[in-house]
């Protein structure tokens, strides 16, 4: 679940990783997931046919980029060159921009022409009300960055009367270019050890693990990495840890790395502590050397280092080139976008205001409605064709027995939508031509979307899916549901959960190994990767990130998990291997 993690399974695994068992979780709790996929771009940009404002020469342009919010709200991200008597410019001017998977982010672009008085003043302190507009243009980066060539052509408009109706004219393009910074493709791999630890356990030796964060000018230092728990060991030597150039900065960036003996009540000991950039840590390696851990003490109103025997050393160093999600989606990869929607009874009767499932005349949308929109609005930019399949359990048709996977559609032939749109009228038909029903199954559901991406990938197709299953309720075919998320986990295939209501959704967290140990079907097989992640829809949280952001973050660790371990490269087909059909 973030950028570093240990890719060896069992145990109590590094936070990051791709599982962690029930006693890690105060390990969890202490330093809470920071793991949404974030990789810096840099954006050029160039024009072409702008609109000749100038009278004996050519337009100056200049571009301006905005980042516009949820409210619609613009917020100015960036200010280019002008470039002299040009109707086709290519500015020189670029802009860093940190993609983010789980949001929408839309960016606003207006094209100026600047008036020869304004040329020798920054073009920071330029007013826009005395220039002459030339177009405008919008788009999402998520469109830009799926593209293979990561090139964008987008109309510029113009409208003569901002205040009438009617179509704007085409006056030029504006063609955006995203490229990936080197820093999010540089890993580092470090395997770290530590000599003669504390002991702090009364009856047995320290359960140590590390935490690494990063140290910023201002505030506390921010945590970017920690190791699994190693239990009664005063000598420990973690699983690898992977970190990023741009998690941490450069390689020059002081970094403190924190030993702490586990508790588990949360409350963790701290045993030692040193502050070394990555580039002091290679050097630790190359010489085989170790550092003294200190703990900082208090004397009077002075803080003094007291420098402990406890020494860690760097047993493995090294640094490569990774192949990141981007790199994945320019080879031609796509994600498929599937829903399955909760019909059970326990929704409450869709014709009354206090059910889950009521179509609110004033337009508000059911808590339903919302989770498809916002997770879809994300999703949808990564699927070429945006056809989806939508399916509804627990209900039952017209003149029908209960189905626990009927198309959402109305169709007996075939489960796919068009758009999110699609999806939504597909939804509300089938408020009206279904009855509420039960029990709540996932089984069935689960086995359909993972027969669709196995034969995708028996047929060589290019495609990551994944289900979004919305219910009220918690399960009642607990262990029919793991056997078939085990057997789905070694399928590219990523499964999303939201639970909305009132219900106890407790026992719903078994199905995310963040939350528990590893599943584990009835016949003894262990789930290969962890594909789930369960959220309810009532932790809603204030704040920059929405709960559908923290549903959605995960998704770049789980794709590039099933690649790796697949040993799939960007630009190569796709082939089954041992995968089981269903």
């Amino acid at each position: 679940m973030g950028n570093c993690c240990s890719e060896v399974a069992g145990g109590r695994e590094a936070g990051g990783g791709r599982a962690a068992a029930a006693g890690n979780d105060a390990v969890n709790h202490f330093l809470k997931s920071r793991g949404m996929y974030c990789s810096q771009m840099e954006l050029s940009f160039s024009a072409t046919n702008l609109r000749d404002r100038d009278v004996l020469s050519k337009s100056d342009p200049m571009l301006i980029g905005y980042t516009k919010g949820k409210d619609g709200t613009l917020a100015e991200a960036f200010r280019t060159e002008v470039v002299l008597n040009s109707l086709n410019p290519t500015w020189i001017t670029k802009h860093t921009i940190t993609f983010e998977f789980e949001a929408v982010q839309t960016l606003v672009f207006c094209a100026y022409d600047i008036d020869t008085q304004f040329h020798n003043i920054d073009v920071k302190m330029l007013k826009l009300e005395e220039q002459q507009f030339l177009g405008e243009a919008s788009c999402v980066l998520s469109e830009v960055v799926t593209r293979p060539s990561r090139s964008l052509t987008l109309d510029l408009l113009y409208r003569e009367d901002p205040t009438m109706s009617g179509n704007p004219r085409h006056c030029g393009q504006l063609i955006v270019h995203a490229e990936e910074c080197i820093s999010s493709k540089t890993l580092v791999e470090m395997v770290l050890r530590c000599s003669d630890l504390e002991l702090k356990d009364l009856f047995s030796k320290s359960d140590p693990f590390l935490l690494i964060s990063k140290i910023v000018e201002v505030g506390l230092p921010i945590p970017v990495c920690k190791t699994e728990v190693l239990k009664n060991d005063h000598s420990p030597a973690w699983k690898p840890v992977y970190l990023s150039i741009q998690q941490v900065g450069s390689k020059e960036s002081p970094l403190m790395i924190e030993c702490f003996n586990f508790n588990s009540s949360g409350k963790h000991d701290l045993l030692g502590k040193v502050k070394k950039s990555l580039a002091e840590l290679e050097k630790l390696h190359s010489n085989g050397e170790g550092e003294n851990l200190f703990l900082t003490t208090t004397v009077g109103h002075n803080h003094q280092n007291k420098v402990l025997k406890s020494q860690l050393f760097v047993d493995k160093f090294s640094q490569s080139s990774q192949r990141t999600f981007l790199d994945y989606l320019a080879g031609g990869c796509e994600l498929n976008f599937m829903v399955a929607v909760d019909f059970t009874a326990s929704n409450g009767n869709s014709r009354l205001p206090d059910s889950l499932h009521y179509l609110d005349p004033s337009g508000r949308l059911n808590a339903y409605q919302r989770t498809i929109i916002e997770v879809g609005e994300v999703l949808k930019f990564y699927d070429s064709e945006k056809r989806f399949p939508a399916w509804g359990f627990g209900a039952r048709p017209i003149d029908g027995p209960v189905s626990h996977c009927f198309n959402l559609n109305g169709s007996n032939n075939h489960c796919e939508v068009d758009g999110i749109q699609g999806i939504m009228t597909a939804y509300t038909s089938a408020l009206y031509n279904v009855s509420l029903a039960g029990p709540t199954l996932f089984g069935p559901v689960i086995s359909n979307a993972a027969l669709i991406a196995s034969q995708s990938l028996a047929n060589g197709g290019k495609k990551y899916f994944v289900l979004l299953i919305i219910t009220d309720g918690v399960v009642t075919d607990l262990q029919e549901t793991i056997d078939a998320l085990v057997k789905a986990s070694d399928l590219p295939l990523s499964i999303l959960i939201v639970g909305v209501g009132g219900a106890d959704f407790k026992e719903m967290e078994i199905f995310d190994a963040d939350k528990g140990e590893r599943l584990e079907t009835s016949s003894g097989r262990i789930a290969s990767r962890d594909i789930v992640q369960f959220i309810p829809f009532r932790d809603v949280q204030s704040g920059e990130i929405s709960v559908f952001q923290a549903l959605l973050a995960e998704l770049p660790s789980q794709f590039l998990s099933y690649m790796r371990s697949s040993q799939m490269v960007p630009n190569a087909s796709w082939h089954l291997g041992l995968v089981h059909l269903y």
